[in-house]
């Protein structure tokens, strides 16, 4: 078994489109007119072709169950270009118990979309900032061998 890529259904194909190249930089690698895979696998199905598929007449949007989740080594570049973009925010940037800053935002059919600072990101503000490897993946709560990874 091989996981091939993630489908997001969406209602307006080409604002979908725009969407993830405007705000995320995602291209379209691959066109078949009802679906599209953009840069990175994920790949976007028309709702009414969709609903073809699965033999039901509705779909539902906006659950709150799902992510799509990207990591970004830039993550504050990337937070003040979202400032731009005309989003809706789940929430602003926010840092987790483990250090790494994260924003979560909907994209134009309420699907969340996750962008995180890059671990190894995460690993090299804390190091820079004195703290020991061991230190760091204890902040992390990782192992040291992580944090070493991250740093190689």
């Amino acid at each position: 078994m091989e996981l091939k890529s993630p489908m997001l259904v969406v209602t307006d194909m080409d604002k979908s489109v725009e969407f993830y190249k405007r705000v995320l930089g995602l291209n379209v690698t691959m066109d078949f007119g009802a679906n599209k895979t953009l840069t990175g696998g994920l790949a976007l199905q028309t709702a009414e072709t969709y609903k073809g598929f699965i033999g039901k007449s509705d779909v539902s949007f906006g659950g709150n169950s799902f992510e799509i989740y990207f990591e970004e080594a830039d993550f504050d570049g990337f937070a003040d270009k979202l400032k731009e973009c005309d989003v809706e925010y789940v929430h602003a940037v926010l840092e987790h118990s483990w250090g790494q800053h994260v924003v979560r935002f909907y994209d134009p059919d309420k699907h969340i979309i996750e962008v995180g600072e890059s671990m190894k990101t995460v690993c090299g503000r804390f190091l820079s900032s004195g703290m020991t490897p061991e230190q760091a993946a204890g902040r992390m709560d990782v192992p040291v061998e992580f944090v070493n990874a991250c740093m190689r």
